[in-house]
């Protein structure tokens, strides 16, 4: 099994396995068809608070991680939404690829998700 995140404009490829959105707002400027995910889940997405207070400033991304976080342990729907990306990856050793919109590729919600997946696995 396997967790890979990808930026939502990069070229999809057929070894993404399943692709997830995990951003609370569409990808600026991609079609459904360019996008080629096969589901979207905004609710596990950092709340709209926390994703204007971080603002993709890399200087806050530790303090982000741990609100995140906090986040993802605390709101009943991103449980259930976490539970359910884990149980997609354990299925038969499936690849789930996190798709995301934000230009760094070092700090964002994606990075956090996989870790909390792999740490949970």
């Amino acid at each position: 099994m396997s967790i890979r995140i990808k930026r939502a404009y990069d070229d999809a490829s057929s070894d993404d396995g399943v692709r997830i959105l995990v951003d609370r707002l569409w990808p600026r400027g991609m079609s459904k068809e360019s996008l080629k995910i096969d589901h979207w889940m905004k609710e596990i997405a950092p709340s709209n608070d926390l994703r204007k207070w971080f603002n993709h400033e890399p200087d806050k991304f530790e303090e982000f991680t741990k609100k995140y976080k906090q986040e993802l342990q605390l709101d009943p729907t991103k449980i259930e939404q976490l539970e359910r990306l884990q149980a997609m990856v354990r299925t038969d050793g499936k690849i789930v690829t996190l798709v995301y919109g934000a230009k760094d590729v070092r700090h964002n919600q994606a990075v956090v998700l996989q870790e909390c997946l792999t740490e949970r696995l």
